[in-house]
C-alpha cells in the first residue's frame, strides 16, 4: 500500500478542514490519529472514524496510535487529572496549562515514520497559531525547523515535508474555508473537558464558538447548558 499524503486528524475542526484540503489536493490519503491519554480521547476517536468514513478512507489507510504515556508524564490539563481544564481567559501569549509538553514533536515523529513506510511525501497537520499563540509547537518557525529535521533524519529521496494549511488563519476563516469545502463540522469535536456535550467555555470551545459567530454561522455540535 502506498499513499500520497498522511493527515493527522485529531477530530477537531482545524484538522477536519486540513483533511478536506488534503483529499481535494491529492489522489490517495491516509488518516492518522493519536490517543495521547487526553481526557476526551474516546470522543475524539469517534470523530476521527466518522470523518474518515465521510471521506471514504479505507480501514487500511487509517491508523490510531496509542501514545498515552504522555498521561504518565502529565503536566497538562488535557492529560493530568490533578490539573483541571480552565475556562477561556482571553487571548494571551502565555503558555497555557493545556499545552502538552513536546506532544507535537512526538506525534509528528510517528507520522514521519508511517510516511516512510507508505511512501507518502506530504504530512498535513491542522496546527493553528490562533488556537493558542503560547503553544511553542503551533508556530510557523517550529514547522520550518521540523521540516529541516525531517530532511536530515529520513532516507535520501523520501521527500517528506509537513504542510500546515491553516496555521495562520483566523478561526472564522477556517470555518469559512470549511464551508467552501463542504466539510461535516457536525462530526468534529474540539472540547477539552467533556465528551457528552461540549463545555463551551474551555479555550478550544471558546475559540471555536467565536470562529462560527464571526463567520456568521451556527456551530452544529451540541453544547452543555448549566
Amino acid at each position: 500500500m502506498s499513499v500520497d499524503a498522511i493527515v493527522l486528524v485529531s477530530g477537531g475542526m482545524d484538522s477536519l478542514v486540513c483533511a478536506a484540503e488534503a483529499v481535494k489536493n491529492t489522489d490517495s490519503v491516509a488518516f492518522l490519529h493519536m490517543d495521547y491519554g487526553q481526557k476526551t480521547s474516546q470522543r475524539e476517536q469517534e470523530s476521527f472514524h466518522k470523518i474518515a468514513d465521510h471521506y471514504g478512507i479505507p480501514v487500511l489507510q487509517r491508523k490510531v496510535i496509542n501514545v498515552s504515556f504522555l498521561r504518565q508524564i502529565g503536566g497538562s490539563s488535557l492529560t493530568d487529572d490533578k490539573i483541571s481544564v480552565k475556562d477561556f481567559a482571553g487571548d494571551s501569549d502565555v503558555v497555557p496549562d493545556s499545552y502538552v509538553p513536546f506532544r507535537n514533536s512526538i506525534i509528528l515523529s510517528l507520522a514521519v515514520s508511517w510516511a516512510e513506510v507508505l511512501g507518502a511525501e506530504t504530512l498535513y497537520i491542522g496546527a493553528n497559531w490562533e488556537d493558542s499563540p503560547g503553544y511553542p509547537d503551533c508556530r510557523p518557525a517550529y514547522y520550518e525547523a521540523f521540516n529541516a529535521l525531517v530532511k536530515q533524519g529520513t532516507k535520501a529521496g523520501s521527500g517528506i515535508h509537513i504542510e500546515t494549511p491553516v496555521i495562520l488563519m483566523k478561526k472564522k476563516d477556517i470555518v469559512k474555508r470549511g464551508l467552501e469545502l463542504k466539510v461535516p463540522f457536525e462530526l468534529s469535536w474540539s472540547c477539552y473537558a467533556r465528551s457528552d456535550a461540549a463545555c463551551g467555555v474551555c479555550d478550544s470551545c471558546a475559540l471555536r464558538l467565536r470562529g462560527f459567530k464571526e463567520a456568521g454561522l451556527v456551530d452544529p455540535i451540541s453544547y452543555h447548558k448549566e
